[in-house]
Formats: C-alpha cells, sequence, structure tokens
C-alpha cells in the first residue's frame, strides 16, 4: 500500500512533433560534445576522465560522448518506489502516477498586511501539520519554509528536517548547502524515511562541488537524487524556450551522467526549474505563461528519454496576496503540468516565486489539486457508468435519479467535492451564511485541521537519536567557526 497519487487515464499533451523531439535532443547533445559543462570538481573531472570523457583540467569544462549519453539515460529507472515512515505513505513514481509537494518558500507571509516574517518554530510545526493533513500533499519539500525563529542560519537545514522527521510520516526532499546533508541523511535513516536528495547545477552549465558531494552521499545512502538547473530564459540560458530546454537538458544529462556512472540503475527525478524572465522588469516572471509552455516540452522530452519529470513551477506565482491572480496562475500552470506528463507538481501553499508561503495557500491549493487530478484520472466507461439499466427503470418524466442507489454510490466517485470553495446554491444563501468567500472558508479548514489533526509524533526514542545528530551538527559548525 503506498499514497495513491492520481493515475493519468489520456495520453499525455504534446506539443512538439516526433521531429522537433530529435532536434532538441541532438541540440543538447551538441552542447555536451562540443561545449562541455564546467564541473568545479577535482573528484568529478578525475572520475569523468576514467570514464572516456574529455576533460580540460585547467578550464575544469568535461565534455560528453554521444554514446555515453544513451548509455546513462538508459539505465535511469523509468519507475520505482519511495518509502515514507510507514509502508502506507510510500510513494510510487512512473510515468502515469501525478503526486503533489507542497512548494518551497523563504519566510511566512502575514496575510493581514502582506509583509513577510521568520515563522517561529510553533509556525513551522502548524504547516507541518496541514501538509500532513492534505490528502493531495504526497510529499514534503525541501524546506515548507526556510528555517525557524532562535536557531543560527546554518542550522537552519537540520532543524528542518528533524521537524519533518518528526511531525509527518511522508518521505521529503533534502536541501544542501554547507554538508548539511551529512546530518539530515542520518535523521532520516533513524526515522526510516527516504529523502529526495538533490544535485542542483548553475546556469549556464556548470556544477559546483557541493553538487558533486551531495549526489555521492545520497547515492552511498540510497536515496532517490533529484536533479535540476534553476536557469532564466533570456539572461542565464537563450531567450527561447527550445534553445533554453536544450542547454538545461544537457546540463542534466551531464549530472546523470555523473550518478548512473557512479552507480547504474540508480533513481532519478529531473525537475523543471527554468522560468521566463519579465524584459521590461529584470524580474523573474512567475506566473508567466511561457512558463507553462516549457514545462510542457521538458515533460515531453524526459518522458521520451524514460525518466520521471517534476515541475517546481506550478506553484510559483507573481502575486504577492491569495487573490485571482495566485488562483490563475496556479491553476494554469498546475493543470498545464498534469496534462503534459509531470510525475510530481510542486503546488502547496507559495504565495510569492520561492519567498513567501502560507498553510492557507495550501488548503486552497489542495482544492486545486483535487481538481486536476480528477480531470487527469478520466472517466469510467463500462456497463455500470453507462446506467442504462437505471435509465430503463427511472424511464421518462416524472421519473428522477435522486433515489437510486447508482447515484448514491457513483457521486462520490465522479464529483471531486471542493472543500475551501463557496457551494451556496444563490446569493441569498450566501448572505444569511455570512457572505463568506474561497479564504475565508480555507482558514476555518486550517483551524480545524490544527484543532483535530493527530500528528503522527516519531517515537520518543528515535526523537532522542535525532536530537543528538542536531547537537552533533552544532559542533560541527562552531568547529567551523559558523555559529
Amino acid at each position: 500500500m503506498a499514497l495513491k497519487g492520481y493515475k493519468r487515464k489520456y495520453k499525455p499533451l504534446e506539443l512538439l512533433s516526433e521531429q522537433e523531439v530529435k532536434k532538441v535532443h541532438f541540440a543538447s547533445l551538441d552542447i555536451l560534445r562540443e561545449v562541455g559543462v564546467k564541473f568545479e570538481s577535482n573528484w568529478a573531472l578525475d572520475f569523468f576522465k576514467k570514464n572516456d570523457c574529455i576533460v580540460d583540467k585547467e578550464s575544469k569544462i568535461v565534455r560528453f560522448p554521444e554514446g555515453l549519453i544513451d548509455e546513462v539515460l538508459r539505465k535511469s529507472p523509468s519507475s520505482f518506489r519511495m518509502k515514507g515512515r510507514d509502508e502506507e505513505f510510500d510513494t510510487n513514481w512512473n510515468e502515469d502516477t501525478l503526486l503533489f509537494q507542497d512548494c518551497p518558500a523563504m519566510r511566512m507571509v502575514d496575510l493581514e498586511t502582506s509583509t513577510t516574517k521568520v515563522p517561529t518554530k510553533s509556525d513551522y510545526i502548524e504547516y507541518l501539520k496541514v501538509l500532513d493533513a492534505l490528502p493531495t500533499c504526497h510529499q514534503i519539500s525541501n524546506y515548507p519554509y526556510f528555517g525557524f525563529e532562535g536557531i543560527p542560519e546554518v542550522m537552519a537545514m537540520p532543524e528542518m528536517m528533524a521537524l519533518k522527521l518528526k511531525y509527518s510520516k511522508k518521505s521529503c526532499g533534502c536541501p544542501y548547502i554547507h554538508d548539511a546533508e551529512i546530518f539530515e541523511i542520518k535523521m532520516a535513516q533513524i526515522a526510516g524515511v527516504e529523502l529526495m536528495g538533490f544535485s542542483i547545477a548553475s546556469a549556464p552549465l556548470a556544477v559546483f562541488d557541493s553538487a558533486v558531494q551531495s549526489a555521492r552521499r545520497h547515492i552511498d545512502a540510497g536515496n532517490t537524487l533529484g536533479i535540476t538547473v534553476g536557469s532564466v530564459f533570456g539572461s542565464t540560458s537563450p531567450v527561447t524556450i527550445a534553445g533554453g530546454i536544450a542547454q538545461a537538458n544537457a546540463t542534466n544529462m551531464a549530472i546523470i551522467a555523473l550518478i548512473q556512472l557512479i552507480k547504474p540503475g540508480h533513481n532519478v527525478i529531473v525537475w523543471n526549474v527554468e522560468s521566463v524572465q519579465n524584459m521590461e522588469t529584470g524580474a523573474i516572471g512567475f506566473g508567466e505563461i511561457g512558463n507553462s509552455i516549457s514545462i510542457a516540452i521538458f515533460n515531453q522530452m524526459w518522458r521520451h528519454y524514460g525518466l520521471p519529470p517534476a515541475n517546481a513551477f506550478p506553484g510559483f506565482c507573481n502575486s504577492k496576496v491569495i487573490d485571482f491572480q495566485s488562483g490563475y496562475e496556479r491553476g494554469i500552470g498546475a493543470i498545464t503540468s498534469a496534462l503534459s506528463g509531470a510525475s510530481m507538481d510542486q503546488l502547496h501553499g507559495c504565495i510569492l516565486g520561492e519567498l513567501s508561503a502560507h498553510p492557507i495557500q495550501a488548503v486552497l491549493d489542495d482544492d486545486i489539486a483535487g481538481m486536476v487530478g480528477r480531470f487527469i484520472e478520466g472517466e469510467l466507461v463500462n456497463d455500470e457508468t453507462l446506467a442504462v439499466d437505471v435509465v430503463r427503470d427511472v424511464g421518462p418524466l416524472p421519473g428522477h435519479y435522486l433515489g437510486q442507489a447508482h447515484t448514491r454510490k457513483w457521486y462520490k466517485i465522479e464529483q471531486h467535492l471542493r472543500k475551501s470553495a463557496d457551494k451556496t446554491a444563490n446569493y441569498l444563501d450566501w448572505q444569511s451564511g455570512g457572505q463568506k468567500i474561497a479564504v475565508d472558508l480555507a482558514k476555518e479548514r486550517f483551524e480545524e485541521i490544527i484543532e483535530t489533526h493527530s500528528s503522527p509524533m516519531l517515537d520518543e526514542g528515535k526523537s532522542e537519536e535525532i536530537e543528538k545528530v542536531l547537537e552533533e551538527a552544532r559542533k560541527y559548525y562552531k568547529d567551523k567557526d559558523m555559529i
């Protein structure tokens, strides 16, 4: 048994023709062969040289033969299972299943003033309780918020991981900087949870030593690896989406080569974090339709390679508040991603880019995720759903279907019953009910979750072991004069 996710019934949306897919692929191979990727890691340079790549130690550029890339792509699994604390919280990754994750953010937004603040530890725990309770959130991201009050910045990642493992049974992402993954991996092994480690490239065409070290550590631990490069069309990659995707694919292929040469068959998830730049303001164009086009092409390319694609940008919006703009930006991004074959969407909770989030937004996003999931699961057509016998029994007017056993059984399957939407029948009912809008209803659901959700606390012995790892981390950073 595992978290269900949503099974995609329809053939995924494809924006590119077969010939165009080949053109993007060969452009990526040309970049790898002629331009190469810079690895700021002496270990990686020596390793690639031993594996028949062309390595320039002075420039730190690695160029990859075409045959090697084809080989490592074939070795990357197309489906696998990630382990939660209990088996029922495992996640299955394959080309036909869509999963959702919360969208990471740096700070908490104040819904009354629209200002941001560093959350308290209790704010952090409340958010984790909400994400654990929402049925459409299948995995916890790297950081629902980045840290909380009262801890040194360098301890943010280990402290966040400790709380995620204590307050949720779901598998979770593992951020890395300053060797934080050493301690995060230890804590996850104590809790019995598989992490999604990360190895993130820098655009254009560069991979730093920290990304190489993170990949090696997670491979040793047996954790699935998420890889990505956060390029921006027009500044750190070509302004054209086709060119930007070709460059990003080349960089991702270089990291896949590293992973599969270290351990053939290791689980890899390829993330799309490419974004449009607003050339009028210079800002990243969160919520722009270009991001949805990029997502669709990215998903098509990586499904072509047989690896599960994941998308970060459905949840990244440009609105600073929970409003109409936030709704249409994330709704269009989420449905485009789902229809084009994503294996995972980051959606829940984020308000502005990767800067702010709030659990009320996550509660609203639960409805969006449920609607998207219901759509891609499609319609079952068989004798029971065609219901000819029921039609025969009811007959013409004055017959109706309200009292039929068929109706009672199937309406819960056929309909996605939203939990934070105004469903009153008319203005009079709405006015007499307090004129509540979606945000008001989401606040009520948030309060209900905080009051009633039984947080699946880690047992005391394992919690004590995790505290020892945190002490180890604090000493490590003190010895480095970072605390």
